[in-house]
């Protein structure tokens, strides 16, 4: 079995730049401009954005980023390498950012995602998001959808 763990790491560390490039293009490919809201490498290297990565030995394998909004969390940049897929990566990203929310003291984590990618959709749900409407400066599309999730204050 392998060794996953996941680390804060920094976006623009080639390895995680080669993930973000490879999502951004994937977003670029599945959805117009309009409908593609991720972060940019500089947006992700800003105080209030936490960037994660999860590493087989030296291997990125995928990342994911929590961008404080105050009154709530957003999660940005999740994607996991197609060939690291099925080995629990995004769920470990997942574990990772919720806790890093928690340790802020967020009691609530939104993300927006696209209408179609329903891997997606099953990985969020599977840790207890629900749809919502949306959120911050989202604008209402078809292409999107939004997500919710409540945390538990840290006993």
């Amino acid at each position: 079995m392998s060794d996953i763990k996941v680390v804060k790491g920094n976006p623009r560390d080639a390895q995680a730049t080669a993930l973000l490039r490879a999502s951004h293009a994937l977003m670029q490919a599945l959805f117009s401009e309009e409908d593609n809201h991720f972060l940019s490498i500089d947006e992700l290297c800003v105080p209030s954005v936490k960037f994660f990565v999860a590493k087989e030995g030296a291997t990125s394998l995928g990342c994911v980023a929590l961008a404080n909004k105050g009154a709530y969390a957003e999660i940005k940049s999740m994607f996991v390498h197609p060939n690291a897929r099925g080995k629990g990566v995004a769920h470990k990203l997942m574990q990772a950012l919720e806790a890093e929310a928690q340790a802020q003291g967020i009691a609530e984590v939104k993300l927006e995602t696209g209408d179609t990618l329903h891997q997606a959709h099953g990985l969020y749900r599977a840790h207890g998001y629900q749809d919502c409407g949306p959120f911050g400066d989202y604008e209402d599309s078809p292409a999107s959808l939004f997500m919710t999730k409540t945390l538990s204050p840290v006993a």
